[in-house]
């Protein structure tokens, strides 16, 4: 796993995280925290097959905060969108976990091995088992993202959802 020190040393020779916040704050002791960027509803539903030829994701539609960019989110399941783009060498893989704070909310996210090589601005699976349901403000650190070594990758992620997002910072 990798330390705050190395963390920061790849951060800021513009490896590991870009289009964070404030790195002080987000860098741990061992990760980084990943923070809100927007809150997507589920439309309908989707379909996971073995080959992945028959896989659909199901549609979203973005949520808008109030005029404070808060969140009130009722009980069930949101797609959320990082603001951070994670950009993995072929040495390293990445696991988040959901914040403590998020948990004793009642919410948590839920979410997917980011692979060695890969590159985007990833999405994860928020659920609110809270009955009362969770405000969250636009930008809160709700995730941590930890980084663990890898010996011998050939080959890097090479899936559908390589440079995911990234064509919105072209604009």
């Amino acid at each position: 796993m990798l330390s705050s020190k190395v963390i920061r040393e790849l951060v800021e020779k513009g490896e590991l995280i870009t289009g964070y916040i404030d790195l002080d704050l987000q860098i741990q002791p061992c990760g980084f925290d990943l923070s809100l960027g927007s809150v997507e509803a589920f439309l309908d539903s989707g379909s996971v097959d073995f080959s992945n030829l028959e896989r659909k994701l199901p549609s979203t539609r973005p949520l808008e905060p109030d005029s404070g960019g808060w969140f009130d989110l009722s009980m069930g399941s949101y797609l959320v969108v990082y603001n951070e783009v994670v950009k993995l060498p072929l040495d390293i893989a990445a696991i988040a976990r959901p914040r403590s704070t998020l948990l004793r909310c009642g919410a948590t996210v839920e979410t997917a091995v980011w692979d060695p090589g890969y590159h985007g601005r990833s999405s994860s699976l928020l659920v609110v088992l809270n009955p009362k349901g969770i405000r969250l403000r636009k930008d809160a650190r709700i995730a941590q993202l930890i980084f663990l070594k890898v010996e011998g990758a050939e080959k890097g992620y090479r899936g559908i959802y390589q440079m995911e997002r990234l064509e919105e910072d072209k604009q």
